[in-house]
């Protein structure tokens, strides 16, 4: 239940008051309304319509004489990490989101509230209680071109730590890792999201939906179709949750019934296969100088392009690959389409989980490439870019990518590391984008080291006519990850690479000589995998 808090009421209002003034602006009230003294509490069974109530009434009506106030009812004990931001601008792009939010404190987890307002909606938890009051304190009223941020604290359940499980509870074993059990993960499943013309919605649906259900019936498939979303837009997007045959078989039959329509509308129109892809998984499609992606292509006789990096917002993590040739032509690029971007997920999510084993000291939930940005994602009735609710929860360390596409959460890091040494990583840069890092002013440098929890400085050049420039970035393995990852999508933003091509830079890394051997391998079998995993 989202339970709301009215205030500022006249001694004059009456439950049934309420009741109308909600029903009039289409907010109808299930429950009881609970009226005490110039005060009143609601529930919402659905966030979304809590957010509707917060957003058409607070500070706007008037009841009684007296404009009344509108805000989640959280009791100061349970004022805690979490927040609610309403009100962002839809085209503002996550990385001045997360150097914004970084200003105020470590940034554990931000997720987006599926809505059907404008403006777009999310939740923030903070490492600490002091960090959330210190954002809430700044971030109400920040005006970002024409919108003004609105912020409210959110119940926060999971504000304390977790209780510490005896030894031999189940609950402890059933979150445990280890390499002599025989429990198979179970497999993830990668479901196929496509991109459909509004006006070929009807057609797919089918009278009194006899066409979608024999759809299903046949490729053993689920088919969720965000018709109810984005209304006016020209194209609705289709997730389609099976095996990786019955998807495609699935997409065949989808595109076989948009041209049926075309042809008996006598539409004229060609009818492209559209995948949505998140952003994180184009980059190995595409392949090294496009390769992947011309040898599919050729194998296949289509036509395919993806949408620019421009295109991402806050509302829109991910890229759209149209594929253009006969129907029989556009299903096989997806088979092939779909293998790679499968691939590089599994690959992905088999990273996210041994991560804690590989790189001793690293802290997943403080990642901001695990638990911020890429998991804003859609509800099962969302719209593109919002994160399905049947897809699984948003959580720490997987949140990086089971948000969309669903991968159990895998618990292999119950344990909390101590606080890491501070690593050094020497990163070489193109020298024609120390501008762009630095930013102006050194406003973008400085950003990223608050959001990064790093010290990241750009050594002098050692000569005029020098191709890179290093970056020296001092700071915990989680920091690290943060800061490297934000550079590499900054020149990947700034075009100082080719469209198609995958963002490589050298970076030199001390170790211990002790640890060298470790680094090596026997017979070198780690340094030859460690390759292996880079030409991926």
């Amino acid at each position: 239940m989202n339970k709301l808090y009215i205030g500022n009421l006249s001694p004059a209002v009456t439950a049934d008051d309420l009741r109308q003034l909600f029903g009039d602006r289409k907010l109808p009230l299930t429950g009881p309304v609970l009226l005490k003294a110039g005060y009143a509490f609601v529930d919402y069974p659905d966030q979304n319509w809590a957010i509707r109530a917060i957003e058409t009434l607070s500070g706007k009506v008037e009841l009684h004489g007296k404009v009344m106030e509108v805000d989640y009812s959280v009791p100061k004990k349970r004022r805690s990490r979490k927040l609610q931001i309403r009100n962002i601008p839809p085209h503002l792009q996550w990385e001045v989101l997360d150097g914004l939010l970084a200003q105020y404190g470590t940034v554990e987890n931000v997720e987006q509230v599926n809505t059907d307002t404008e403006a777009a909606v999310v939740n923030v938890t903070y490492a600490t209680r002091e960090e959330a009051r210190g954002a809430i304190e700044k971030l109400s009223g920040h005006q970002f071109e024409n919108y003004a941020f609105r912020v409210s604290y959110l119940p926060d359940e999971d504000g304390s730590a977790p209780p510490r499980s005896r030894r031999g509870d189940p609950s402890s074993r059933e979150h445990s890792h280890g390499t002599g059990g025989s429990a198979q993960p179970k497999q993830l499943e990668f479901p196929l999201r496509i991109l459909v013309p509004t006006h070929f919605v009807g057609a797919i649906i089918g009278k009194e939906g006899l066409t979608i259900k024999n759809l299903t019936k046949q490729t053993q498939s689920k088919v969720d179709i965000h018709r109810k979303e984005n209304a006016g837009a020209s194209e609705k997007p289709v997730t389609i949750h099976a095996s990786p045959e019955g998807a495609s078989e699935a997409c065949r039959m989808i595109l076989e019934i948009m041209q049926k329509e075309a042809d008996e509308t006598k539409a004229a129109e060609e009818i492209p296969l559209k995948i949505l892809a998140h952003n994180s998984l184009v980059g190995r499609l595409i392949g090294k100088e496009g390769r992947n992606l011309k040898k599919i292509e050729q194998d296949t006789g289509t036509k395919i392009t993806i949408s620019p990096l421009q295109d991402l917002t806050i509302y829109n993590p991910e890229r759209t690959i149209t594929v253009k040739g006969t129907i029989e032509a556009c299903s096989c690029a997806e088979v092939e389409i779909m293998r790679k971007l499968r691939e590089a997920y599994e690959n992905d999510m088999v990273t996210v989980n041994q991560q804690g084993n590989l790189i001793p000291g690293l802290n997943l939930s403080a990642l901001g490439i695990f638990s911020t940005g890429l998991s804003m994602l859609p509800s099962a009735a969302g719209p593109r870019g919002a994160a399905a609710a049947s897809y699984g929860a948003f959580a720490s360390h997987s949140a990086y990518l089971s948000g969309l596409y669903g991968a159990p959460q895998m618990g292999v890091f119950p344990h909390q590391h101590p606080v890491p040494e501070q690593e050094v990583v020497y990163l070489f840069i193109p020298t024609q984008a120390v501008g762009a890092i630095i930013g102006k002013k050194g406003h973008h440098i400085k950003q990223l080291a608050r959001f990064a929890g790093a010290s990241i400085k750009i050594a002098p050049a050692e000569g005029p006519d020098v191709s890179e420039r290093m970056v020296v970035i001092t700071g915990p393995p989680e920091a690290q990850f943060k800061a490297q990852g934000r550079i590499f999508g900054k020149l990947k933003e700034e075009n100082f690479f080719n469209p198609k091509e995958e963002v490589k830079l050298k970076a030199h890394i001390r170790v211990p000589s002790s640890a060298a051997g470790r680094v090596i391998g026997k017979g070198g079998k780690t340094k030859r995998n460690l390759r292996c995993g880079e030409g991926r």
